[in-house]
């Protein structure tokens, strides 16, 4: 009866490995970032090697320029901006109002929580986002404030000329 306790228990904690190296590999998604020739910065999803992006719904962070904005916000701003558009006015940390106020009235929006909700007596920001679609213009994403603040900052402007204008 030991032996097959022990077995037992020995298939649980394979069988937990093996699920734990599974996710760890694949992430949620596919990153196909490679290098160009000259081996400067890598093309990120949905982007092509002129730092344009092609794709807005395969866009993932980390592909685009860093920057600090309005009031320490940290940012990123991905791809080049379409000819005549308004994201060009836009800086990282406005608030949801002020740039929808430059940008105008978005094609499709949506919300959704991050990981950070999850955690237990978290007050800091980015618990949710705000996802907002401009047809030919891009997306902007907007993260919650911190504590009981009701207002989102620009977090991450994503310039597309080929976004179809829905989540």
């Amino acid at each position: 009866m030991k032996t097959l306790s022990s077995s037992l228990g020995l298939a649980v904690v394979l069988a937990s490995c093996t699920l734990f190296a599974a996710c760890g590999t694949t992430g949620g998604g596919q990153t196909t970032a490679t290098a160009p020739a000259g081996g400067a910065s890598k093309i990120g999803p949905g982007m092509n090697e002129r730092g344009e992006v092609v794709d807005p719904k395969k866009v993932e962070s980390g592909f685009g320029q860093k920057v600090k904005g309005m009031n320490g916000w940290e940012g990123e701003i991905t791809g080049k901006p379409a000819p005549g558009s308004k994201f060009g006015q836009l800086q990282i940390g406005m608030s949801s109002k002020q740039a929808m106020d430059i940008a105008g009235v978005p094609t499709d929006q949506g919300a959704y929580i991050t990981g950070k909700a999850f955690i237990p007596f978290f007050f800091g920001s980015d618990r949710y986002r705000h996802e907002v679609v401009y047809k030919g213009q891009g997306r902007l994403i907007f993260a919650g404030s911190a504590g009981f603040d009701s207002n989102a900052h620009l977090v991450w402007i994503i310039h597309s000329a080929n976004e179809g204008g829905y989540r």
